[in-house]
């Protein structure tokens, strides 16, 4: 067998994303891209802010001597600090450099975590629908998955996270602004959740983190506030990253925060900056540290996703489709005609639709649409959306 037998079994249960996104290269070439409507990749299709390139120009022109050298395999401290004085001025709490780790990514500040605090055969709770890579970054440090249900508008269903924690119950990952739905988890309900983990805490005689995936923290619309977890959980670590607020996937900028309320912070800290280096990680991108030291209070422009998310609500539901109307992020999460969402994305293809399965979130019975794509593609598709609607003879408004 040429590869692990572990690995070769994850592949065939890998990202529905990426399956279907190469399914849309093939209909690409068939028909043309205006002809194809894909909404598969959560790939940000708006530029980083003026800001952004400003100390681009300012860098590349003045260059820093010894920039591009190593460093603290935690990073710059004026990055880390820059980060640690919005977070104290958020939540009152005295956040410092040494509780700011800089990683690579969001994805890489996860496994830097997970490396740090799991050990072999503890189990992880995500809440359904989830990111579905949290369930190989959990494998990877040995540890075990165990997925809560949430509840009908997919928030968290303290009640079913109750039930689940026990012994073996390391951490629980929470994604607000949450990937696939778009919910965002109110202040009311961290504070209930934290209350219920420090009773759990008692209970088990144990130490149950709160990992807090926060890459959409300043995408959000009507108003709508994403609280801070240090605030209401002490047991908390925020991993986050500048992909969407600043629109730099490519660029792997993300970082790490301790909750300086957790007992063991100082341990902790030496811990992440350990894994980080020996992950492979080393550090995060030394260019792009020292870009966004001075923009932690800077975001692309959002009116543009709140305007298309409207727009694909508006036409989706007057078509039947029915969805919980998104607060954050740039997705939606609506519920299949039929009950097997693999088939619903497949009978979809046949109007060259591209859509993801509920299936690879945790969550058969629905599916996934990403609106971080042209506008001109939205308005495109909307004919096979509703050809899709007749198909499946859903009640239109």
């Amino acid at each position: 067998m040429p590869i692990a037998q572990k690995i070769e079994g994850f592949l065939s249960a890998s990202s529905w994303i990426r399956k279907m996104f190469e399914e849309g290269e093939k209909l690409r070439k068939i028909y043309g891209a205006d002809k194809v409507y894909d909404f598969t990749l959560g790939n940000p299709n708006v530029e980083p802010p003026e800001s952004f390139h400003r100390e681009l120009l300012k860098l590349a022109t003045n260059p820093v001597p010894g920039m591009h050298r190593y460093m603290s395999n935690a990073g710059y401290v004026e990055t880390r600090q820059a980060i640690a004085g919005v977070l104290a001025e958020e939540t009152g709490k005295p956040v410092k450099a040494d509780h700011i780790v800089m990683t690579c990514g969001a994805g890489g500040g996860l496994n830097v975590v997970l490396k740090t605090l799991l050990n072999p055969g503890e189990e992880v709770l995500v809440l359904t629908p989830y990111f579905v890579e949290y369930r190989f970054y959990v494998d990877n440090h040995g540890g075990r998955i165990r997925e809560v249900p949430t509840l009908p508008d997919f928030q968290p269903d303290l009640e079913a996270i109750a039930a689940a924690i026990g012994p073996q119950t390391r951490a629980l990952i929470i994604n607000s602004p949450n990937n696939p739905t778009g919910v965002v988890y109110p202040a009311e309900t961290l504070a209930a959740l934290g209350r219920l983990l420090e009773e759990k805490e008692r209970e088990l005689g144990t130490t149950i983190y709160l990992i807090s995936d926060e890459p959409y923290a300043k995408i959000v619309y009507d108003g709508v506030t994403v609280p801070n977890v240090f605030s209401h959980i002490r047991n908390s670590i925020i991993v986050t990253s500048h992909s969407k607020d600043l629109a730099l996937p490519g660029e792997r900028i993300g970082y790490v925060a301790i909750n300086p309320d957790i007992r063991d912070a100082a341990l902790i800290f030496e811990g992440l900056v350990f894994c980080n280096r020996t992950l492979g990680f080393v550090n995060a991108p030394a260019l792009i540290q020292r870009l966004v030291t001075p923009l932690q209070r800077e975001s692309v422009n959002i009116d543009g996703y709140r305007e298309k998310r409207d727009l694909i609500y508006n036409h989706l539901t007057e078509l039947g489709f029915e969805m919980v109307k998104p607060q954050g992020a740039f997705y939606f999460f609506p519920r299949c005609p039929i009950d097997d969402d693999v088939e619903f994305v497949r009978r979809a293809q046949k109007y060259n639709l591209l859509l993801v399965p509920g299936s690879g979130f945790g969550k058969p019975g629905y599916f996934r649409l990403s609106y971080c794509i042209d506008r001109q593609i939205i308005h495109n598709s909307f004919p096979a959306f509703a050809e899709l609607a007749r198909e499946f003879n859903l009640p239109q408004k």
